[in-house]
């Protein structure tokens, strides 16, 4: 594993390289951490990945770790996916080139597969799926509706949130908290260490809780991301693999029920038992096995 900075328009990014990073004639895969995470969360992945042929990038994302803080101090969806963008083009990455997110990153890696000028060939995304699949259809609105109310309560953090300073001041105990009902059973002491490194100041507890803050705001959206905000919502355009732990305490397991058969021509949908909302270090050998597989397959 190495480091990598990439100077991009707003901001300067640190990624946690595997393989060549910056050797064009691999394949680019880059790999979008969520939250209350870091890049360390594809420790298990990055290698597989680049054992597999790929030149493999995984950047902290805006405001955390050594990454930068952005200089319009956007932290909204469209401004996650433009980096990313960025982060391709400034890695001279190409049309084979695919993405992976979790979390939040999987907001921003479904947004990107809605993006109708998207470089990236496939799309992973993890314990979050395309919003435009979790919206009800005319056969799946009873089931919809009886996730909601229990989503509703797993969310409770999301309002919380949104409340001024006191989630920063609370920070260590609310993402100790939420490692723990998220992913019952798993150890997530070197994980909440790195994240502590991470966010080591009040600043950076300040913009990681942005990201929040900034989803119920999107009228502030900077002008030169709002060529993405309809993306950020929109259906997919490229196969999308949707990867959900059957044990996630974040979102309501029975989302995958409702996602599938909504992906486009070549997406597919999976629970992995044994997993919570962090399923990449819970099971990585059936994860990284399923990601792998996924990327290997021919164009539909």
């Amino acid at each position: 594993m190495d480091q990598l900075t990439t100077d991009l328009d707003q901001l300067a990014m640190v990624s946690l390289t595997w393989g060549s990073a910056t050797d064009p004639a691999a394949p680019l895969a880059l790999l979008l951490h969520g939250f209350p995470d870091t890049a360390h969360t594809w420790r298990h992945l990055g290698p597989d990945l680049a054992a597999a042929g790929y030149r493999v990038v995984a950047p902290f994302t805006r405001g955390y770790g050594q990454s930068g803080f952005p200089a319009d101090g956007s932290y909204h969806v469209p401004a996650l996916m433009s980096d990313a963008l960025e982060l391709h083009a400034a890695l001279d990455g190409d049309t084979r080139a695919v993405l992976v997110g979790h979390d939040w990153g999987a907001i921003t890696a479904n947004g990107i597969a809605a993006f109708d000028g998207s470089p990236f060939r496939r799309v992973v995304s993890m314990a979050v799926p395309p919003f435009s699949a979790m919206n009800p259809s005319r056969g799946s609105i009873g089931s919809w509706a009886r996730i909601l109310p229990r989503q509703a309560r797993l969310s409770w953090y999301t309002v919380f949130n949104q409340l001024p300073a006191l989630p920063e001041r609370r920070f260590d105990k609310l993402v100790a908290h939420l490692w723990r009902r998220w992913s019952p059973g798993y150890d997530a002491t070197a994980d909440l260490a790195h994240l502590a490194v991470s966010l080591a100041t009040t600043e950076r507890k300040a913009a990681a809780i942005g990201y929040y803050r900034a989803n119920t705001r999107p009228w502030q959206t900077p002008e030169r991301y709002r060529h993405l905000g309809g993306a950020a919502t929109g259906a997919p355009r490229v196969p999308v693999l949707y990867l959900q732990g059957a044990d996630d305490g974040c979102l309501d397991p029975r989302w995958a029920a409702q996602v599938n058969g909504r992906l486009p021509h070549g997406g597919r949908v999976a629970l992995v038992t044994g997993t919570g909302h962090f399923l990449q270090l819970e099971r990585p050998d059936v994860v990284n096995a399923r990601v792998l597989e996924f990327l290997a397959e021919e164009a539909p």
